[in-house]
């Protein structure tokens, strides 16, 4: 009897429901589709292409339309002689300078072989050497740059690049650039002169609503699950969650898709509500093990220290009072304690990971100060927690303190 043994009694193509798969038509999205293509129009037209800015948080559809639009457009185009229309995407995650995404650019152009190294090289060379890879390509080039808030405030390219034909670095190639961000913010750190350019257009893609999510789910499930494979109340189910905690079709896909692993791995047939729930209990601790993974000891120990807070019941907490804890298991780990402002930038750090979130409080004449809280479940937060620092007891005692709290 064979050890692995194929299971298709939910899904038909479970691909449909993975980051990778797109769709014929991008659901719930028409007006931001719609601006978009007017943003565009330049490029069909002719002319020297807009740059754009596109913001909203994870999983609202920015890069799934921008995919999208690019592949339709360049289809479009081609029936157009004087338009030769290049598109360069990069994701700028791992990439947190204008010298790094250069670099990166010059070695997509360029043919296997002839890359260039990381490091070694003035910044204004690897410009240049930028400058003479597209003038190679010609044409108008569009540069979709994903997470581009990784680049912080070393935006140099971000100036230079809409300029290059203005300042002669160009002379056959159009270049727009097309940033697309999940950082509301990342605007305000620009250069002015960069958000003069860059932003040149703006579209801002906010987050779904529980309907919106339940036809995308919809339109999904149609080609990724089989004919009854889910119970009534199952897609408005994972909807709802997703649009109470993010308005994420990632999110409700992701839900979607791990209900019906459970319900597989449980030898059943349909999708029940039950199984949403385990799914979505595995997929929150899952995001706070991910995002612990980038944490510090001391990143971590702030952390613990908002779980022990709200374990007592004294959540949301302002950072005076959690840094009192903070040192507090500082101490029981032997661990020499950072600062009261360092460890403000690591409650900062776990809330843009969506482990806390926070509420600025306003008080006058006092200052502005934040109060935080734990944005994920408070048992998922534990379990996490439990294998990444050496603090059994301390651990233990947040447990039982959480049980006679009530705090689950």
């Amino acid at each position: 009897m064979p050890r692995f043994e194929r299971k298709r009694n939910v899904f038909r193509n479970k691909d449909a429901l993975g980051e990778s798969y797109r769709p014929e038509r991008i659901e719930e999205r028409d007006e931001e589709i719609e601006a978009y293509m007017d943003a565009l129009q330049p490029v069909v037209d002719g002319w020297e292409p807009n740059n754009i800015f596109l913001y909203g948080n994870t999983g609202v559809g920015k890069t799934a339309v921008t995919d999208y639009l690019l592949d339709v457009l360049k289809d479009d185009v081609e029936q157009y002689d004087d338009v030769d229309l290049s598109v360069i995407r990069l994701n700028c995650k791992t990439l947190n300078s204008s010298y790094q995404v250069a670099v990166e650019m010059v070695n997509t152009l360029r043919p296997e072989g002839a890359e260039i190294s990381s490091t070694g090289y003035p910044q204004q060379t690897v410009f240049k050497k930028l400058y003479e890879e597209l003038e190679v390509l010609g044409g108008t080039v569009l540069i979709v740059l994903d997470e581009i808030d990784s680049i912080g405030d070393r935006d140099e390219l971000l100036y230079e690049l809409p300029r290059a034909q203005s300042n002669d670095y160009l002379e056959e190639t159009r270049v727009g650039l097309i940033g697309i961000s999940n950082d509301f913010k990342f605007r305000e750190q620009l250069d002015p002169r960069v958000q003069d350019t860059l932003c040149e257009r703006e579209l801002q893609f906010p987050p779904y609503d529980a309907q919106e999510l339940t036809n995308i789910l919809e339109s999904r499930a149609a080609v990724a699950i089989s004919d009854d494979g889910y119970e009534s109340g199952v897609l408005n189910f994972c909807a709802a969650l997703a649009a109470r905690d993010s308005g994420s079709a990632r999110q409700a896909l992701d839900l979607l898709r791990l209900a019906g692993e459970v319900a597989e791995n449980a030898d059943a047939d349909r999708i029940r509500e039950d199984h949403v729930e385990r799914a979505r209990s595995k997929l929150e601790q899952e995001r706070v093990e991910e995002g612990m993974r980038e944490l510090t000891v001391h990143g971590r120990l702030a952390l613990l220290a908002v779980i022990s807070k709200a374990a007592k019941g004294e959540t949301p907490c302002r950072t005076k009072k959690l840094y009192h804890e903070y040192e507090s298991l500082c101490s029981s780990s032997g661990t020499d304690a950072l600062a009261q402002r360092s460890v403000h930038n690591h409650l900062s750090d776990l809330r843009m990971l969506g482990i806390l979130s926070a509420e600025e409080n306003r008080s006058g004449s006092r200052g502005n100060y934040y109060s935080y809280e734990l944005d994920v479940p408070f048992t998922s937060a534990v379990e996490a927690m439990g294998d990444a620092l050496h603090l059994d007891e301390e651990i233990e005692v947040i447990r039982e303190i959480a049980r006679r709290n009530d705090v689950a």
